[in-house]
């Protein structure tokens, strides 16, 4: 029998007969820790996160995340669940207990005719990119093809189409969903309405989402590509970025960062991608590509597919990362001058703030009408560290907290959960806002005991 380091909440272990009669019955891959592919399962893409799982249940299916449920229910074990990307907080691991791995389930299908699809928890952006291309449709998720799917999504979901098709979370038709009980449902409208209410933007609180069925919409080529600028130039860059949004059309989403070029020359960049006609598209952005004296204009028609993997390489597997987010009141003055001054005070190349402008059609939807209640504000700020040296950790972490609280005064309160890699329990409450007590209550109802608490964890009444 295999040594094993499966701590029960006690601090008891697991008979590892036990463990041996689950290895029997699972269809997918159980990896413990004296075993040869251990130390690879346990890696994530942010390499500031260094846990130790006492297993990994790798799943082929539905049947498999249940049983893993009831054994790591059954044996009061800490329970963690890794999807198919990244998240920056490494959610996805725990220490000692069972990460529950659906990264080998990226099963896609779509119904053209339906303009629907079917995507399991494991898939990631770029898995269902690939396959909705084929028919000329596209999901609103993301902007990182390598991110995963399920995590994206139950976060809200913000991406390339947000304006125009809303939140990731917006397009959501049903979930087949693994309870704390380890009993299967479907979350829709017509069946558990307040568990389809709580996944749209509520995280993991709730069960294991195995699948879900998305709308698509009719999305091929855009107008897309970033316009560089001299990072001296930001602060008239910002202003003019920000007054050009003001009467943007919802085809439009344009994200602005303070980056650095691939030879790590500070810059500031402005990022486009219409998904209208592509004529009207060169006359809508022709204000944003005539202004000032840019280093490059990139902006081009392209493949969808294409514009979901065009950053992938600025977010490299195994980097160090510390995030921050904040939804702003306005995107005044003063907090484009806090961005700057922070900015550039980065020290590595792959660090940088981004500003994002929402609107559109995710700001159409009422705040109530979903768990993700952040409906009002249009801009969020993303404050991101990444940097290659373990020993430079607390200097980059330092940095983005001090900028994170310089902007507080212009902030809502409120946060992309997605979108930072910690939070306190008043920061969660108050990211969830006017929805916290009616998630609340949907916790006590599908998980009272609170078995899936490695997430932006809303406790129960």
């Amino acid at each position: 029998m295999a040594r094993v380091k499966l701590k029960q909440h006690d601090g008891g272990a697991v008979d590892p007969a036990l463990i041996d009669t689950f290895r029997q019955d699972f269809q997918g891959q159980i990896i413990l820790p004296d075993e040869a592919d251990y130390e690879q399962a346990r890696q994530i893409w942010n390499a500031s996160i260094d846990r130790h799982p006492g297993m990994i249940a790798r799943c082929l299916g539905t049947a498999d995340i249940m049983q893993a449920v009831t054994f790591a229910r059954e044996n009061k074990l800490l329970v963690s669940v890794r999807g198919g990307g990244h998240n920056v907080a490494g959610r996805a691991l725990c220490d000692d207990g069972v990460v529950i791995d659906l990264s080998l389930m990226k099963g896609v299908h779509v119904d053209p005719t339906q303009r629907t699809v079917w995507v399991q928890a494991g898939a990631t952006l770029g898995d269902m990119d690939r396959e909705t291309a084929l028919y000329g449709l596209a999901v609103p998720c993301g902007v990182i093809s390598r991110t995963g799917i399920a995590g994206l999504t139950l976060g809200g979901g913000v991406g390339w189409l947000v304006r125009k098709h809303g939140l990731s979370c917006d397009n959501i038709i049903a979930c087949e969903v693994v309870t704390a009980e380890g009993e299967l449902v479907t979350a829709s409208e017509e069946s558990h309405p307040d568990l389809f209410w709580g996944l749209r933007g509520g995280g993991g609180n709730f069960g294991i989402v195995s699948s879900f069925l998305f709308r698509a919409h009719p999305v091929t080529t855009v107008l897309g590509g970033p316009i560089l600028y001299p990072r001296a130039d930001a602060q008239a860059v910002l202003r003019h970025y920000r007054d050009f949004m003001a009467t943007a059309p919802e085809e439009l989403t344009v994200y602005a960062g303070l980056i650095s070029t691939p030879e790590g020359q500070p810059a500031t960049a402005i990022v486009a991608c219409y998904c209208g006609d592509i004529a009207t598209g060169e006359k809508v952005l022709a204000p944003l590509r005539k202004f000032g004296s840019p280093m490059a204009d990139m902006i081009q028609p392209l493949p969808f597919t294409a514009m979901q993997r065009m950053f992938d390489a600025s977010f490299p597997d195994r980097s160090h990362n510390y995030w921050k987010s904040a939804f702003l009141k306005e995107l005044g003055n003063d907090v484009i001058d806090i961005a700057i001054d922070y900015a550039n005070r980065m020290e590595s190349p792959l660090s940088g703030l981004m500003l994002e402008f929402y609107g559109g059609a995710a700001g159409r939807v009422a705040p109530a009408a979903t768990a993700f209640a952040q409906r009002q504000a249009e801009y969020n700020i993303g404050i991101m560290a990444q940097w290659l040296d373990s020993k430079e950790s607390d200097k980059h972490i330092r940095l983005v907290r001090a900028a994170w609280d310089a902007l507080q005064p212009y902030a809502t309160g409120r946060y992309l959960p997605n979108f930072t890699s910690d939070e306190s329990t008043d920061q969660v409450r108050a990211a969830f806002g006017s929805n916290y007590e009616r998630l609340a209550a949907v916790k006590a109802k599908y998980d009272p005991a609170n078995f899936f608490s490695l997430n932006q964890n809303v406790k129960t009444r």
